[in-house]
């Protein structure tokens, strides 16, 4: 488990989903909760959904498409918000995740959330856990019309927020936008050991990688 030189560390950037929150919730909706609501109202087989979603989802990975309720909505004619609210009971924080997110906050350190999903989603998770007291502030890459595995969206988080990249922290679970925080410059970067905890450990390639947040607070 990594340790932290927190005197060193000014600003905590944190993503949401995979990070602070179980993964699962996402993976669930996306794998099987849609494809079984797009197999239903186009009145097609749940292999067939799948076969004729796969596909998309490959094609916008990565791209702000990928995070955006309202692209998804028009693209399969669903109302991708209101099938994400049927699961919401299984939107879930991290165990750990919100004794962290006290310690840092009283420490004093600069706290923000930067997440990729769509503000719909951001209002859902918000609303079910209320983690917003927690931050400064709650950015969607939508805000900026890049997503974190653009390098403009480091340069819009800059001219928004006003941060020194080397004195700062920033904790995701996705290894491509972890690469695009370290060539603009972010000082600490960590990874996510489980992010989903139905899946186990996954592998984080170059990156240390957080697996109970408590350990990441000694030295505060």
């Amino acid at each position: 488990m990594p340790s932290l030189p927190w005197r060193d560390i000014d600003t905590v950037l944190l993503d949401m989903d995979g990070t602070l929150l179980d993964l699962h919730f996402d993976n669930h909706f996306w794998l099987e909760h849609l494809p079984k609501r797009y197999a239903q109202v186009h009145g097609i087989s749940l292999a067939m959904a799948q076969l004729e979603l796969v596909p998309l989802f490959e094609k916008n990975a990565g791209t702000l498409n990928w995070y955006c309720t309202d692209f998804w909505s028009a693209e399969l004619n669903l109302p991708v918000k209101d099938l994400k609210v049927e699961i919401a009971h299984l939107i879930a924080l991290r165990p750990d995740a919100e004794t962290f997110l006290a310690a840092i906050e009283q420490a004093g350190k600069r706290v923000i959330m930067i997440t990729n999903a769509h503000r719909d989603s951001l209002s859902l998770k918000m609303e079910r856990l209320e983690l917003a007291p927690y931050f400064e502030r709650l950015i969607s890459s939508h805000d900026y019309g890049y997503p974190k595995e653009h390098p403009q969206f480091w340069d819009a988080l800059q001219a928004d927020i006003e941060f020194d990249p080397a004195r700062s922290l920033f904790i995701d679970d996705t290894l491509p936008i972890l690469r695009s925080a370290g060539r603009y410059g972010i000082g600490y970067l960590l990874a996510v050991s489980e992010p989903d905890s139905r899946k186990g450990p996954k592998d984080t390639e170059e990156f240390e990688a957080v697996e109970d947040y408590r350990t990441l607070i000694q030295g505060l």
